[in-house]
């Protein structure tokens, strides 16, 4: 047996072709997924003209209603019966049409509503995409369970998590090529903005469904389950008793403020260079240093482990974010070219933390997952741990999505952004506005990184630990596989 769990822990499992496909349906599944957060908020305000009460009554009410909702996601996930496909596949092979559809809606709203009714519309369409997504997240949870050998599972969600960035940053680049075949075809389209997000998002999802599908053909789940039906509520207290859970839940509830800062990106864009699509300018450069952090942390996991490597994130995201701040303070004030320049590259510099934020708490998150198998005996909670996680970024979230229009635009607000009109397509933003703006996109962000990371000087689940973790772990499957074989 010993003999056994030393070859499952270290020879390689995931054929190539299996590999190149996974990362390719990943890609093309979160550029779905990234088109709704880059764009939606800009077409509820921009192209809708919601009001900022609107607006923040609609996030609110799609962030409770649909973390309530994840409970029941989080159960069907962890306690379905298990298909000769596995556990997660299935689900993602159900729900990849779905939410192709549903984030064509999202970007379509029929002619002549209004008020009550527009609300009721937007939130169904909402709701559905929500649940959309939280059953789709199992194409997340594939690269927990498509090998047993640890230093091969890192590598694939290593991997999974650079084609998903680069994947979330795409819809920058389709929007920004859409709007310039529309300013060649139609100059001073009124309705250049909504053409662009309608076209986008038919585009996106009509590939990404496709490649997601065929992605599935290829991946196989290598994981073996405890079948024991049990309270599913168990499950979700076995998660609350475990003490590394909660050092990810706290660090993950500080981390999703950055609501805030991500939410004035496309409005950024707009006031400082002439509209939303223009955010590619900020986001691709932001992209490809997410791409290259992530690359860069895999190559530190040699010297060091993932704690200290989050951790020390958080200090450089919060130092760069000021140095971001400052330069492009500069550049309002002096309007001097090299400064912009140099403002792009701090964007890039900025991205190389998100290589660490989005990287490493998947790591952490698979890791713990394997302690609370060990300690429940096989129970594998690979949806009710992102769930109770989610109890603290639901609340977060909350506060970050109804407070962002507060802050940005209406009466009272903090920042002053002018909603653009149908007569004033490119209202002019003053100074001011552009400051405020820049200063919740950066050194806002810079210290909810910062303190994501605090937590994290309790965290133990690294090296050794984490190692004789997993030998426990791999001799329970074992156990378990025999006992189902007998």
């Amino acid at each position: 047996m010993g003999e056994n769990i030393k070859n499952l822990n270290q020879q390689n499992h995931v054929k190539t072709k299996e590999f190149a496909f996974y990362l390719a349906a990943i890609f093309f599944y979160t550029m779905m997924t990234g088109i709704v957060g880059s764009y939606r908020q800009a077409y509820l305000v921009n192209v809708l003209a919601l009001s900022d009460n609107q607006v923040s009554f609609y996030n609110g009410f799609l962030s409770i209603a649909g973390f309530i909702m994840s409970f029941v996601y989080a159960i069907i996930i962890d306690n379905h019966k298990i298909s000769k496909r596995g556990k997660f596949i299935p689900i993602v092979n159900a729900i990849a049409i779905p939410i192709g559809l549903v984030t064509i809606l999202l970007f379509y709203t029929p002619e002549g509503l209004a008020g009550t009714l527009l609300m009721i519309y937007l939130i169904t369409i909402g709701m559905l995409h929500g649940a959309c997504t939280s059953l789709g997240n199992a194409i997340n949870l594939v690269s927990y369970v498509v090998s047993p050998n640890n230093k091969e599972r890192d590598k694939v969600i290593s991997f999974r998590s650079i084609s998903s960035a680069v994947g979330n940053s795409a819809p920058l680049v389709v929007v920004l090529v859409i709007g310039l075949i529309i300013d060649k075809v139609s100059p001073d389209n009124p309705n250049k903005e909504y053409l662009e997000y309608i076209i986008g998002a038919s585009l996106i999802s009509v590939i990404g469904t496709i490649i997601t599908l065929m992605g599935m053909r290829f991946l196989k789940e290598r994981i073996t389950y405890s079948e024991e039906k049990k309270n599913p509520l168990v499950g979700f207290i076995d998660v609350v008793k475990n003490k590394y859970a909660w050092i990810i839940i706290i660090s993950e509830t500080l981390k999703n403020f950055r609501g805030i800062a991500n939410y004035m990106g496309p409005f950024l864009a707009a006031a400082l260079l002439g509209g939303t699509d223009k955010f590619l300018l900020f986001g691709l450069p932001t992209g490809i240093g997410t791409a290259v952090g992530m690359l860069v942390i895999n190559a530190l996991l040699k010297k060091f482990n993932s704690k200290q490597l989050y951790i020390a994130s958080g200090i450089y995201s919060v130092t760069v974010n000021v140095a971001a701040f400052v330069i492009g303070y500069s550049y309002f004030k002096t309007g001097t070219g090299i400064l912009q320049i140099l403002f792009i590259v701090f964007l890039f510099l900025i991205g190389l933390q998100f290589g660490a934020s989005n990287l490493l708490p998947s790591m952490f998150q698979a890791d713990v997952l394997e302690d609370i198998e060990l300690q429940t005996k096989g129970k594998r909670l690979d949806a009710a741990l992102p769930f109770v996680i989610g109890v603290g970024t639901m609340i977060s979230g909350t506060v970050a999505t109804v407070l962002s229009p507060q802050i940005l635009y209406g009466e009272g607000s903090i920042i002053g952004y002018i909603q653009p009109t149908k007569l004033v397509p490119d209202p002019v933003q003053s100074e001011e506005t552009k400051i405020a703006m820049l200063f919740f996109y950066t050194i806002f962000h810079g210290i909810m990184m910062f303190l994501a990371g605090v937590p994290f000087i309790f965290y133990k689940l690294t090296g050794k630990t984490k190692g004789e973790v997993h030998e426990k772990v791999l001799k329970q499957r074992e156990e378990l596989e025999s006992v189902k074989n007998a």
